[in-house]
């Protein structure tokens, strides 16, 4: 069994300027899952690039109002919406509220630095 405490776990910094608190990867969790699971914050005004990976993501949000674009696509989300984005998506996520933009990102299978492509 693997507990992760939110006050344990450290927060980086993302290559899209998000700050990332990486709960359960394969790395980090002794029960051999094949996902990770992480949080996000996205401050008011911000997005992440445009990119695509090679694994499918659930979005979740948990606090703000968002504006996900995946391919040619543009979904607004709120406080408890979720979303699909098949692999290989172009995509980004951009905070459209006065309040940081926190929201879980599950990707299965796990994500990796190589799978991710940046597109901008």
């Amino acid at each position: 069994m693997s507990i992760r405490k939110s006050s344990e776990v450290e927060t980086i910094s993302g290559n899209e300027g998000t700050k990332i608190k990486q709960y359960f990867h394969p790395h980090n969790t002794l029960n051999g899952i094949n996902y990770s699971l992480a949080q996000f914050t996205l401050e008011p005004g911000k997005k992440s690039l445009l990119h695509k990976i090679q694994s499918s993501e659930i979005y979740y949000i948990l606090e703000g109002n968002a504006v996900l674009r995946i391919n040619d696509e543009a979904y607004q989300l709120k406080k408890d919406d979720s979303a699909y984005v098949p692999p290989m998506s172009e995509q980004y996520i951009e905070n459209i509220d006065s309040v940081n933009l926190r929201f879980l990102c599950i990707v299965e299978p796990a994500w990796k630095p190589e799978d991710e492509i940046i597109l901008e």
